[in-house]
């Protein structure tokens, strides 16, 4: 008998949204971004086909807007293959449950995420003392409980590729996450970074809102690991990306990215570190 896929206890609609809210971008002809309130998902086209990809699946109750852009995008016969994560908070897995079950789909996420994916392990509770903005603020209402995917979960390859996705290679990004990835492909520099770093300040209320673009590391009020997550920016950055879409805020690309991350990178401590914090040492 199949497993019964599951949400936490804690799971709920979050009632924080954005000016982005909504949107829809192509980046590159299959690179298709839409925001969910406060949270990016992406699409990736499969070569030949209507067939595609999810990146990331949304915040909580968002099936519907999800499925109704895909059917927009690619034709409401179009087949989804796979969803990957880059990490599994809730404004990443928001939907999953449900997409899973209307595509009939399996997920990939890397090894150390999947205690969060299979009911075994919950986050820590995100920390409101990291910043004084008003989403810092409210995290502590933010689900954190592990969520149960069942046997729809599958461990990415070892071998860095991603299922599905031709020319993209998944790269370990711990520190928001321990589990954390960032999908990166050479051959047009295109990366999906999720959350290792992101162009909003999160922490903030008004800048969520407003979508004020802003170079920032990981969203204080979830990150574990500031010391790797530094790491994992600073492996993002050496790759001279073109153009990049993160879990939040607007896709940024040519030398507004490249200066953004060099500028992140030598200010870090200014710009991503909380001068307070649990998970500081």
């Amino acid at each position: 008998m199949e497993k019964e896929m599951n949400y936490g206890d804690d799971y709920k609609f979050i009632p924080a949204t954005s000016v982005q809210s909504g949107v829809s971008q192509e980046l590159l002809p299959d690179l298709y971004a839409h925001t969910i309130q406060i949270a990016n998902i992406v699409f990736y086209s499969c070569p030949g086909s209507n067939d595609f990809v999810l990146i990331d699946a949304g915040m909580p109750k968002s099936a519907e807007e999800i499925i109704s852009v895909a059917d927009k995008r690619f034709g409401e016969n179009a087949k989804a293959k796979a969803i990957i994560l880059t990490h599994g908070h809730f404004d990443h897995v928001g939907a999953i449950i449900e997409l899973v079950k209307h595509w009939q789909v399996p997920v990939f996420a890397h090894a150390l995420e999947l205690p969060y994916l299979t009911g075994t392990k919950d986050y820590p509770k995100p920390d409101p003392s990291v910043d004084s903005g008003l989403v810092a603020k409210m995290s502590p209402m933010f689900p954190n409980e592990a969520i149960d995917l069942g046997e729809a979960i599958n461990e990415l390859p070892s071998d860095g590729t991603v299922p599905f996705m031709e020319g993209f290679r998944w790269i370990h990004t711990p520190g928001h996450t321990p589990g954390h990835v960032s999908l990166y492909r050479e051959r047009d520099g295109a990366l999906i970074a999720g959350d290792a770093f992101v162009t909003v300040k999160q922490e903030s209320l008004y800048k969520v809102f407003t979508q004020e673009k802003e170079m920032n590391g990981p969203p204080k009020y979830l990150t574990e690991d500031f010391d790797v997550a530094f790491e994992s920016v600073k492996k993002l950055a050496a790759l001279n990306p073109s153009v990049a879409i993160t879990g939040h805020g607007v896709p940024i690309g040519g030398a507004e990215l490249n200066e953004g991350l060099k500028n992140l990178i030598d200010n870090f401590e200014k710009i991503a570190l909380p001068k307070n914090g649990k998970h500081l040492e």
